[in-house]
């Protein structure tokens, strides 16, 4: 290192950030380094990961009309004060975890397209304490990449995948082989998956996120095996064959919180069966399922007894005779969200408001139910 050379460390707190002048970007030098110069802009090739904590913002910003660039926010690991934002992350960044990442409880690389399997590989090496990863949109990682990074970080508990087009079941059933401690995953437009890869999932595993997915029957059955889920989003839920095989949730028996917002293909028989199946049910989001009718609400207000919390909104098969049936049951019902019914009359509305003064009629409609996901990634 030259004389002239410069270490930086956090303005706030003074920790060491292990960047050198040395390691600078000139490659843009002109008017426009200038400028950055003048903003306290400093702009360097690669970075120590180490030193730096959860990358916790990610957004996507155009640079010209034809291309966007990823951006990640970079956290000081000791004092958390915001240093800067990595651009285009690549493998060759990770580099420096082989050697200092073993201190390393959490990282995100959240919609990294620049990271792919050897990246991931990297990671599992030098990162044996990995505790949280966050993988979303990072479009290059495969089955491949997943089982080396749950042989390298046994100790994982919470993985987010979502948009990772390349992962297919055989990716999943490898988290889940390597990392008994899985309690929180992410599969949200993971399109591949059917589900078997959740196959023998343990006790611990109490999350799931599968928006917009295509589990099979037979997927979802292994999805709640391990008999300790108690949140899980099936917003969206598709079906290759068009057949309903949501009753297989009926296993789920410590399931709390259930997101089945238009899952088109749900049907009376499947919402019998989660009723009377899953006792602790809590809060249920039925909006937009039109395939209920009225032996499913029936059966709702029959067997829901710990049901606090219902979403019916634009539900076309709901009446008031329906109404009536969650009225006359779910003894614990405090809100009922529910608008743009168009079998509901005002005196059906009216009696149960009668009936049930005490439940919170709400017109708005509730996307997101359950924990924030910013929450469960987030270490304690």
């Amino acid at each position: 290192m030259s004389q002239r050379d410069v270490d930086y460390s956090c303005g706030c707190c003074g920790y060491p950030l292990n960047l050198s002048s040395s390691n600078r970007s000139t490659s843009e030098v002109g008017s426009s380094y200038k400028k950055s110069l003048k903003k306290g802009l400093i702009s360097f090739i690669s970075v120590d990961l180490s030193r730096f904590t959860q990358v916790d913002e990610v957004s996507c910003f155009p640079l010209t009309w034809r291309s966007y660039r990823p951006k990640t926010k970079l956290l000081c690991r000791k004092c958390g004060a915001s240093i800067g934002y990595g651009y285009e992350l690549p493998d060759s960044a990770l580099s420096t975890l082989r050697m200092s990442g073993s201190s390393i409880k959490s990282l995100s690389f959240y919609c990294c397209s620049g990271i792919t399997d050897d990246g991931l590989a990297q990671v599992a090496i030098g990162c044996p304490n990995l505790v949280v990863v966050e993988l979303q949109s990072c479009f290059n990682i495969t089955d491949v990449g997943l089982e080396s990074l749950s042989k390298g970080c046994r100790a994982l508990k919470s993985v987010n995948i979502g948009s990772c087009m390349g992962i297919s079941d055989q990716g999943v059933s490898a988290i889940f082989s390597n990392c008994s401690n899985i309690c929180t995953l992410i599969i949200t437009g993971c399109r591949r998956l059917s589900g078997i890869g959740f196959r023998g999932c343990s006790s611990s595993f109490c999350y799931l996120e599968a928006e917009s997915c295509m589990l099979s029957p037979n997927g979802l059955l292994d999805v709640v095996s391990g008999s300790g889920l108690k949140y899980l989003n099936l917003h969206k839920l598709g079906s290759s064959t068009g057949l309903d095989g949501l009753g297989n949730l009926a296993f789920a028996k410590s399931l709390c919180i259930l997101n089945l917002r238009m899952c088109r293909y749900l049907t009376d028989d499947s919402v019998t069966a989660i009723a009377s199946g899953c006792p602790l049910l809590e809060e249920w989001n039925l909006a937009v399922c039109h395939g209920v009718h009225l032996p499913g609400w029936s059966a709702i207000g029959l067997y829901c007894n710990k049901l606090r919390v219902l979403h019916v909104n634009r539900c076309r098969h709901i009446c008031d005779q329906g109404l009536l049936a969650l009225g006359n049951g779910c003894p614990r019902l405090d809100v009922l969200h529910i608008n743009g019914c168009a079998k509901i009359t005002n005196n059906g509305l009216a009696l149960f408001t009668i009936s049930r003064p005490h439940v919170n009629l709400r017109v708005d409609e509730v996307l997101s139910i359950g924990p924030s996901i910013e929450n469960l990634f987030r270490l304690h």
